[in-house]
């Protein structure tokens, strides 16, 4: 079919448009890598768009690693996202499984009393009251349980539950199956893509979690990496870093860059091997078939 100019015009302005959203989300990144690898006298008297870096230099990495604090802050991190995720998955793929089901008793109430949670909670201080009681406050648990389900993350694995055939869950009942038996054998193993999306956004809520660590830790040795950047950031001191005084405040800057790269990278180097999932499995998630 022959494309008329309008449409051309059209796609054309479509292309330099994603081209202006990569260059401006993809800048920012950019600009804090070539600053962590710049040399830090010349950073400081920078004053370009930071395209390339000022010099070259590794020092701040070197540092940074040299910090104990950061492999502590790792490890904690790893541990809250890995048992964080695995929990997330298994509690909201029960509670979605058995809100799909259209012969539950009540199920329209329950979901109405879960929706009305996503616009209406206690607020922080009766949250941080409640995990106190449950005597959570500097536990690695508290990292885990309090975030167990996200509401709208049940929602969209819910309507992806419900767009699976009915008489494949008829048969396995006639077969004798019980409820587990279905959603472990039947119902997951059909709902891939989902899984691979909810696992992708419960990870990434786990890695740059920042409020929770600051409200319910107070031993440094639970911290995860986003609290230990935190205090890098926030310090004008770099001896705790491994840094000599006459170093100053320049190497402190590229220390802090360097801290931010180290600690946005992981996720990052994950997420393209299940992006293939991600469109996939939000479509099924997002459009009840």
């Amino acid at each position: 079919m022959k494309r008329s100019t309008g449409e051309h015009i059209f796609d054309s302005l479509n292309v330099l448009m994603m081209l202006f959203v990569i260059a401006i989300s993809f800048y920012p990144m950019l600009y804090v890598f070539n600053s962590s690898i710049s040399d830090p006298d010349q950073l400081l008297r920078s004053r370009s768009l930071m395209l390339l870096p000022e010099g070259f230099q590794l020092e701040a990495y070197k540092s940074v690693f040299n910090n104990p604090k950061i492999y502590k802050g790792y490890i904690n991190t790893l541990i809250y996202v890995v048992a964080g995720t695995s929990v997330n998955l298994l509690m909201t793929s029960l509670a979605a499984y058995g809100l799909s089901r259209m012969d539950l008793m009540g199920r329209k109430t329950l979901m109405k009393l879960i929706t009305f949670t996503m616009f209406f909670g206690g607020g922080m201080i009766p949250t941080f009251l409640m995990i106190q009681n449950l005597g959570l406050v500097d536990t690695r648990l508290a990292m885990i349980i309090p975030g167990a389900i996200s509401t709208f993350y049940f929602l969209i694995m819910k309507t992806s539950f419900e767009s699976i055939p009915m008489s494949l869950i008829e048969s396995a009942k006639l077969d004798g199956a019980n409820d587990f038996l279905i959603l472990f054998r039947i119902v997951l193993p059909l709902s891939k893509p989902i899984l691979a999306v909810m696992m992708l956004y419960y990870a990434v809520d786990h890695w740059n979690d920042y409020v929770g660590p600051m409200l319910y830790l107070r031993n440094q040795e639970l911290y995860p990496i986003q609290i230990i950047m935190r205090d890098i950031l926030i310090s004008s001191s770099t001896e705790s870093m491994g840094a000599g005084a006459d170093t100053g405040f320049a190497i402190g800057e590229n220390i802090k860059y360097a801290t931010i790269i180290i600690s946005t990278l992981p996720i990052m180097v994950v997420y393209p091997f299940i992006q293939r999932f991600f469109v996939q499995g939000a479509l099924i998630g997002a459009v009840k078939q």
